[in-house]
């Protein structure tokens, strides 16, 4: 541990942490709200379109909450410093390239997605511990509510791939 590193954070360090963070996720979703209707386009496998559809209704879910929180705890969303999750969010994992079979294109969107949650669910364990300090209760349950779904999305995207690898 540096020596410059503080052994306990103080609550408004805390405060700090946990909105940089919020920042990340937040922007991050906002960006991808925007752009799923592409996404979504370029899925070519019928159940693959309904779980992002209702990923999509997630996430739209996920930005409100964290717009709550933000108006419980009295703060703006900025989106200084968000770029690493912006990047990862507008990677798309190449999905605009030609794939000569539509399995390729649709397992890189089931990935893609996967990793954003996967992203959400780390993100949103580390806030609920922060809220938890902060006992800032509402913003702790409001978290704990978009980790459950981005756990369920993950659980949809395995069984989307299972189904899509499995069919007949």
């Amino acid at each position: 541990m540096s020596d410059d590193t503080p052994k306990h954070l103080d609550p408004q360090l805390l405060k700090q942490v946990f909105i940089h963070n919020l920042n990340r996720i937040y922007f991050g979703k906002c960006y991808l709200n925007n752009n799923l209707a592409h996404i979504m386009d370029l899925a070519s496998f019928k159940a693959l379109k309904l779980a992002i559809g209702e990923f999509w209704d997630d996430v739209k879910k996920q930005i409100t909450r964290m717009e709550e929180i933000y108006a419980n705890i009295g703060e703006i969303p900025s989106d200084k410093n968000c770029n690493p999750i912006k990047s990862i969010v507008k990677d798309e994992f190449c999905l605009d390239e030609d794939q000569s079979l539509s399995i390729l294109r649709d397992m890189d969107i089931i990935m893609y997605l996967q990793l954003l949650e996967h992203v959400n669910i780390t993100s949103c364990r580390m806030l609920i511990m922060v809220a938890k300090l902060l006992e800032h209760e509402t913003a702790q349950q409001l978290l704990t509510e978009c980790f459950d779904e981005s756990m369920d999305n993950d659980q949809l995207f395995m069984i989307i791939s299972k189904e899509y690898l499995t069919e007949d």
